[in-house]
């Protein structure tokens, strides 16, 4: 006699610490054994993981490296120097400044960087905050 599939508990969001410690337990056992594509086990293990990462993204978001963070990343990574940076922006002194928070990034200098080194858009363009936000902020 055939053994009957077992029912499998339906995936729901994760309201709770318990809720999302419940779903790592559940996940885990797929990491050593991926399940096989087109299965219902590939399909809890795609939920669980969409579950995982939208309770994640809500209580625990990262947030994205400063623009100048984004910059020295990428010439650590690319091997740029700041010579380099500074004739991609127009002067040394204009890097010097850039890199030590003295000058903002202009839209020209972020489309350069995006385009000649590849630097995301999003890293490069962030809403400021003006003195008085700031002042406000601090208050």
């Amino acid at each position: 006699m055939a053994k009957r599939p077992q029912a499998m508990k339906i995936v729901r969001p994760l309201r709770t610490e318990a809720d999302y410690d419940a779903a790592l337990v559940e996940i885990e056992r797929y990491f050593d054994k991926p399940p096989k594509r087109g299965t219902s086990a590939a399909d809890r293990f795609d939920l669980l993981a969409l579950v995982i990462d939208d309770y994640e993204r809500k209580f625990w978001p990262i947030d994205p490296p400063s623009p100048i963070d984004a910059i020295r990343y990428r010439m650590e990574t690319g091997g740029y120097t700041q010579a380099d940076l500074g004739r991609l922006l127009g002067s040394r002194q204009r890097a010097s400044d850039v890199l030590s928070r003295k000058r903002r990034l202009t839209m020209p200098m972020a489309w350069k960087l995006y385009r000649e080194w590849g630097i995301p858009a999003e890293a490069l363009i962030r809403p400021g905050t003006s003195r008085k936000t700031r002042r406000i902020a601090a208050e």
